[in-house]
């Protein structure tokens, strides 16, 4: 549950993320996220430092540890099954746009026939 915790706060995927492939300085970490505010990175940064999940090399800046890599990789499934599904919905919104565009092509008045659902006017002779 702690990890868990940990996980959920604010940032700190993005933060594992950006450490993903390179060490990167307090600058460049700030940088990769855009409106993170730095007193709130360099909290997330101690807690993950206190955790042993990352670790600072100077001057090359602050690193994932090897726990750290290896709770990367034990994520990547969530990764992969994230793009799976992205594609899927992206794959429904497709079909739902197409859908809605034939039903728009095909909704062609004819002349003398009431709409669906529409009330008959009675004609007086």
């Amino acid at each position: 549950m702690a990890l868990l915790d940990m996980l959920g706060r604010r940032w700190v995927l993005r933060i594992l993320w950006e450490l993903r492939e390179d060490s990167l300085t307090f600058r460049e970490l700030r940088e990769h996220c855009d409106a993170m505010s730095p007193t709130v990175l360099n909290q997330r940064l101690r807690e993950l430092r206190d955790a042993g999940i990352v670790v600072l090399n100077e001057p090359a800046g602050y690193a994932l540890a090897s726990s750290g890599r290896q709770l990367l990789e034990a994520l990547m499934p969530l990764q992969r099954w994230a793009e799976q599904w992205q594609g899927t919905i992206a794959a429904q919104e497709q079909t739902k746009v197409l859908v809605e565009e034939n039903d728009a092509s095909t909704a062609v008045k004819t002349p003398g026939k009431a709409k669906p659902g529409a009330k008959a006017k009675r004609r007086l002779p």
